[in-house]
């Protein structure tokens, strides 16, 4: 006979969102069991942020260096076993013990398997059927939608499972897709002295970004010897006997590689989870209200990629906490966590971004305008990002005279950032922002020129 277990919370899914859920039900005193069928801590700490970022930063510090005279790179500039075995403390060997003792902290505990719903409140994991008094959290990610290209799923591609933790550089490598993933890889592996040819079927790369965005990254990409084809839609993939894998574009250019790493989105994890016992779609994302609840249930929440509203690490740790607090009977509502969240591109230079863009804001039917200024055209580039690319931008929506949305691109730009985020949660007028004097000599007073442009 199957245990059974009353509990007051089940979360369903280790990653980032699920930690925060269920350490913040934990440290409230509720009895949590998390459920997780691989590692703890998720994709995130091992196939994706950490080890993407281990990858291009010493690309980046490489660019950084060349640029302040007087400062003398080796030759090679990189020691690449070295960078590749600093990659691989980051994700602890795809480890996860070290993220146990923080549950255990919080009197959370850890089931490993799958789990899967069998009707309302109820959470079977192997041979145990857990009874959730309070609420079932699904926190299970999302993982890479590979499209239906004739031999591609044959070829064995690379996913940024295999792309994040490779223990050897390719030779040639192959990206189907020029989204956040595929530009973040082109770069890091090409740092590392890979040929990287870039397939995008779309007329730009990172295409929800500002355009100017997209076109410094594809001039940041090219100048460090990666082959990018825009406009360019594969139409079929091999992997000969001797492991080269080969992609056919729709204008008859056959592409060899080593490897060839899809790209080219997320699907949500719930083909598995049982979602058809309590009404729900098997292999979509679960629908959600600001409160994290699923299908107008009071006892299921999900969180995170799951729910498709935005698949970023912060955004679902965000959304954790929403979601534990309205468990504990808090009115908490999630009302920064949609197209508009923070987000950064690690390429070279960084992309990082709030809000709208100039023309997702338009298409939303704002009345907006944008205020440019290079990012490094203050005192603060004459040492950080010297003669960099790199362009600064404030949406403004012109009916609230405050930010819409904000996108910096540059050298090292990921922490102005948040700047940014503050002032549009906060809703600053910019009459007010104006008195937010931005010290000399810091790229920060780029905040200023802006705003002088801008007429203030």
């Amino acid at each position: 006979m199957a245990d059974e277990r009353d509990v007051d919370a089940v979360v369903i899914g280790g990653g980032p969102a699920g930690e925060v859920a269920a350490g913040r039900l934990g440290l409230a005193g509720l009895d949590v069991v998390l459920v997780e069928r691989e590692l703890v801590g998720g994709e995130c700490s091992y196939y994706a942020c950490m080890p993407s970022k281990a990858l291009l930063r010493p690309g980046d510090l490489v660019h950084e260096v060349g640029r302040v005279p007087g400062v003398v790179l080796g030759d090679p500039p990189l020691d690449v076993p070295r960078a590749l075995a600093r990659r691989d403390e980051v994700v602890h060997d795809l480890d996860d013990a070290v993220q146990l003792p923080w549950l255990e902290e919080r009197g959370v505990s850890l089931r490993r398997g799958q789990a899967r719903l069998e009707g309302e409140r109820l959470v079977r994991v192997g041979d145990e059927l857990l009874r959730a008094r309070r609420a079932v959290i699904v926190a299970t990610g999302s993982g890479p939608a590979v499209p239906p290209i004739p031999g591609l799923a044959e070829a064995a591609p690379w996913s940024n499972r295999e792309a994040t933790t490779a223990k050897e550089v390719p030779g040639r490598l192959l990206v189907l897709g020029g989204g956040v993933v595929g530009v973040e890889m082109a770069q890091a592996w090409s740092s590392f002295g890979a040929s990287v040819a870039v397939v995008e079927a779309g007329p730009r790369l990172i295409a929800r970004e500002e355009e100017f965005a997209s076109q410094e990254v594809l001039e940041g990409l090219r100048a460090a010897g990666v082959d990018v084809r825009l406009g360019a839609r594969a139409t079929a993939a091999s992997r000969g006997a001797g492991g080269q894998v080969g992609l056919e574009l729709e204008d008859g250019t056959a592409l060899a590689g080593d490897e060839l790493l899809v790209a080219i989105g997320r699907r949500p994890r719930t083909e598995e989870l049982g979602l058809e016992t309590v009404g729900l779609r098997p292999g979509e994302a679960i629908e959600v209200d600001d409160r994290m609840r699923a299908g107008g249930s009071d006892w299921l929440y999900a969180i995170g990629d799951v729910n498709g509203r935005a698949l970023l690490t912060h955004a679902g740790k965000y959304q954790g906490r929403v979601a534990a607090d309205n468990v504990l009977g808090r009115d908490a509502r999630a009302i920064a966590d949609g197209p508009a969240s923070p987000r950064v591109i690690f390429t070279d230079p960084q992309v990082a971004a709030v809000g709208h863009t100039l023309a997702s804001a338009r298409e939303a039917g704002l009345r907006v305008r944008a205020v440019d200024h290079p990012t490094s055209g203050v005192a603060g580039g004459s040492f950080v990002g010297r003669n960099a690319a790199g362009t600064a931008r404030l949406v403004i929506d012109e009916d609230r005279d405050a930010l819409a949305g904000a996108t910096f691109t540059g050298a090292e730009i990921a922490e102005m950032l948040h700047a940014a985020t503050i002032a549009l949660v906060g809703e600053v007028p910019l009459d007010r922002l104006v008195h937010a004097i931005p010290s000399f000599p810091t790229r920060s007073e780029v905040w200023l020129r802006l705003l002088e442009k801008d007429g203030r």
